[in-house]
């Protein structure tokens, strides 16, 4: 969690707070006007994550790539995969795009206002919760893609809730 001392400002457009956010930890970002790349190493594989901001509709569209693509006799598995998988979420949603077969995490955002800016708070919000949520659910899309096993197994062996410590 990074400390809103570390920022000129408790808020700030929606890319600068981004840029900002990604600088602070020290990753690899690239940005163009209206639009923010980054590269995060997870426990499981590298993320990108792009936020694209869309002043017209007030929308931060927050999308991060888990580096996974699904061949075309793959893909009814994995579209039964992400229905089980986004009951589970309370915030944004795995999809699976049809013409590139390329998995991904969305999310969006909406500030309104004037001036819309974005908060600390909540730039922490839309990039933590797509890595936690790439990070949880990485293992079951492998598990139905390389693994063998049906969506509900993938999410029964993929989500054991551990007790105590190691």
């Amino acid at each position: 969690m990074l400390d809103e001392a570390e920022f000129d400002r408790e808020d700030a457009a929606p890319i600068d707070m981004l840029e900002n956010y990604y600088a602070a930890h020290g990753w690899s970002h690239e940005r163009e006007d209206d639009e923010i790349v980054a590269k995060v190493k997870g426990s499981w594989t590298e993320y990108e994550l792009r936020a694209i901001w869309r002043e017209d509709d007030g929308v931060l569209q927050f999308l991060a790539f888990p580096d996974i693509r699904v061949a075309e006799e793959r893909r009814a598995a994995v579209y039964e995969t992400m229905g089980l998988v986004n009951e589970q979420l309370w915030i944004g949603h795995f999809e699976l795009w049809s013409a590139s077969g390329i998995l991904l995490y969305r999310h969006a955002a909406v500030l309104d206002g004037d001036e819309p800016s974005l908060s600390l708070s909540r730039a922490e919000l839309l990039v933590e919760s797509a890595i936690d949520e790439c990070e949880r659910f990485y293992p079951v899309f492998q598990f139905v893609l390389w693994g063998g096993k049906s969506p509900a197994e993938a999410i029964a062996s993929s989500l054991i809730d551990t007790q105590g410590e190691a």
